[in-house]
C-alpha cells in the first residue's frame, strides 16, 4: 500500500515571525499524531527554509522548497538552485506550479531541465500538471496533462523517475474554492498512473505518489484522500492555518 504525502506551499506568504510560529505550531501537532504512513512537508518561501530546517530537524516533518533554477550555479541573479538546496539537506522541491507557468511563463521543455536538476541533487521533485477551465470544458483535459507529463518527465529512466512525485491541479480550482469532485480527482488521477503504466510498467505505476491540489482543505480532504489514486494533497490556502493544515494530515492518516 502507498503511503500517503501532504504538503503545504505557503507560495509568498507570512512575515518570518509568522512563519516561525506556524512551523513550530503544525510540527508540535504533527509529532503528536501516528505519521507512520504519511509524509507532511512544509514548502515555506525561500528565505525562511534554513529556519523551517532548524525548528523540524529530527521531527517528522520534512522541507520543500517551492521552485529551482534549471541551472546549477552562474550568472542567475535572484535564483536558486538545487545545489544549494541540496547542501541544506532539503528533501523535495515543487516544479511546474501552474503560478510559475502563469506568472514566469515556464515551458514544459524548462520544466524538465529543472526536473533533472532536482533529480542530480537528490532532491524529489513535485511535479505539477493540470488544465486551466477552458480546456476542461472542451473536453481537452486528459489530452494536455498527457502533453504535461509527457514533455517534463517521459524523459526519465526508470530509477530517476521513482523519485518523482506527481500534484494534478487543475488551475481551475486552485485558490478559487472551487474543488474537483472526488470523482473528477480520482478519474484524473488513474488516468495519470495509466500513462506511467504505459511508460515505466504497473509496478512503478503503482509506486508513484500522485497528490491532488486545488482548494483541498480540512473540510474536503478525508474524501478526496479516500479515492484509490489520490495519494494526498499540495495544499496552499489551507495550509497557512496550522490547526486546519494538521486536520488534513490527520486525515490522510485515517485514510492510510
Amino acid at each position: 500500500m502507498r503511503t500517503k504525502l501532504v504538503a503545504g506551499n505557503w507560495k509568498m506568504n507570512k512575515t518570518f515571525q509568522e512563519a516561525e510560529d506556524l512551523t513550530a505550531k503544525i510540527t508540535e501537532a504533527v509529532e503528536k499524531l501516528n505519521t507512520a504512513n504519511v509524509e507532511v512537508i512544509l514548502c515555506p518561501p525561500s528565505p525562511y527554509l534554513e529556519m523551517v530546517l532548524d525548528l523540524t530537524d529530527e521531527t517528522h516533518v520534512a522541507v520543500g522548497a517551492q521552485n529551482i533554477n534549471e541551472h546549477e550555479f552562474g550568472a542567475y541573479t535572484g535564483e536558486i538552485s538545487a545545489p544549494m538546496l541540496s547542501s541544506m539537506e532539503v528533501e523535495y522541491c515543487i516544479v511546474g506550479h501552474s503560478e510559475r507557468r502563469k506568472f514566469f511563463a515556464e515551458s514544459d521543455e524548462v520544466l524538465a531541465l529543472k526536473v533533472n536538476s532536482a533529480l542530480r541533487s537528490a532532491i524529489a521533485p513535485i511535479f505539477c500538471c493540470g488544465e486551466l477551465l477552458p480546456e476542461r470544458e472542451a473536453g481537452n483535459h486528459f489530452k494536455v496533462v498527457k502533453s504535461q507529463i509527457e514533455k517534463a518527465l517521459y524523459h526519465l529512466e526508470e530509477k530517476a523517475f521513482r523519485n518523482v512525485v506527481i500534484a494534478y491541479e487543475p488551475v481551475w480550482a486552485i485558490g478559487t474554492g472551487v474543488t474537483a469532485t472526488p470523482a473528477q480527482a480520482q478519474e484524473m488521477h488513474a488516468f495519470i498512473r495509466q500513462l506511467i503504466t504505459s511508460k515505466y510498467g504497473e509496478m512503478v505505476a503503482q509506486d508513484t505518489l500522485i497528490l491532488y491540489g486545488g482548494s483541498c482543505n480540512a473540510a474536503n480532504a478525508f474524501e478526496l484522500f479516500s479515492q484509490a489514486d489520490v495519494d494526498g494533497g499540495l495544499i496552499g490556502g489551507a495550509s497557512l492555518k496550522a490547526e486546519e493544515f494538521v486536520e488534513i494530515v490527520s486525515s490522510a492518516i485515517n485514510c492510510s
